[in-house]
């Protein structure tokens, strides 16, 4: 799920999941949404769908209306998944991506390099480093789902 006009790199993300999701016997449908209507009724028609399940891609409109969206996940009994652990604070099943605390004491460290003086430019381009897999327990249980112990052991934090 994500809005094509503020996710420019879902059609990256698709080229690549897709062929994963085919070895898994699993079958990706892009569900563009681009309000609080559209959102409803993506959301609403997947979760029609027998062993449908959603994945949140994080971009602006989905991060803006991750309440919403955590919401109709619920309503319509649909598993998802998210890029941020406030997501799954949230109410959210899981979530899996970058450690915002830890993207952002890098981004400080190079706020200090350029106001001590070094050129925006010269700085190399930082990739995250570490990414962390939070699970709402909770939220498994009221859809009635399994977590695999293997999951919840990897976990950096379970939700109960």
């Amino acid at each position: 799920m994500f809005n094509p006009d503020t996710a420019p790199y879902a059609k990256a993300f698709l080229r690549l999941a897709e062929p994963a999701a085919r070895s898994i016997g699993l079958e990706l449908i892009p569900s563009r949404a681009r309000n609080d209507a559209e959102f409803e009724h993506a959301i609403a028609t997947l979760g029609e769908q027998p062993g449908g399940g959603l994945i949140v891609l994080p971009e602006a409109t989905t991060n803006a209306r991750s309440a919403l969206i955590i919401a109709l996940a619920a309503r319509h009994r649909l598993p998802a998944i998210y890029a941020y652990r406030f997501q799954v604070l949230g109410g959210g099943l899981i979530s899996y991506g970058v450690d915002l605390a830890d993207s952002f004491r890098a981004a400080a460290s190079y706020v200090v390099r350029i106001v001590t003086g070094e050129k925006p430019a010269d700085l190399p381009v930082q990739a995250p480093t570490r990414f962390v897999l939070v699970v709402n327990y909770k939220t498994a249980q009221v859809l009635n789902l399994t977590v695999p112990t293997s999951i919840l052991l990897r976990a950096d934090e379970v939700v109960e």
